[in-house]
């Protein structure tokens, strides 16, 4: 017998601090829709549920993603910093960003 709801987590990490909330839920209900229904964003205003990213378990998902039981819905936050942009500005001044060296290091 398919039950006819499914049991996720809605997860949204700060730097110090991870809010995570279980719902139930109607099964076929898709990620976006899951954070409407989530409590989160009440308490947390800077979430845009409109259009922040989503991902599931780590991998972005699209908005109509379709959310399976056990399934941990994750909100994005925007990067403080683009990452390309940090490293063109950093090899403009002559330095490399510290990841980079620690990966040259540890080649043979």
């Amino acid at each position: 017998m398919v039950e006819s709801t499914i049991t996720i987590e809605v997860a949204y990490a700060l730097p110090h601090r991870q809010h995570i909330e279980v719902l139930q839920l109607a099964r076929g209900v898709t990620a976006r829709e899951a954070l409407v229904f989530s409590e989160l964003p009440v308490g947390l205003p800077e979430i845009n549920t409109q259009d922040c990213p989503l991902g599931v378990f780590g991998k972005r998902v699209n908005d109509d993603y379709v959310l399976q039981s056990g399934d941990r819905l994750e909100i994005y936050r925007p990067l403080p910093n683009n990452p390309r942009e940090t490293r063109r500005r950093l090899a403009a001044e002559g330095k490399v960003m510290s990841s980079t060296v620690k990966a040259a290091e540890k080649r043979p």
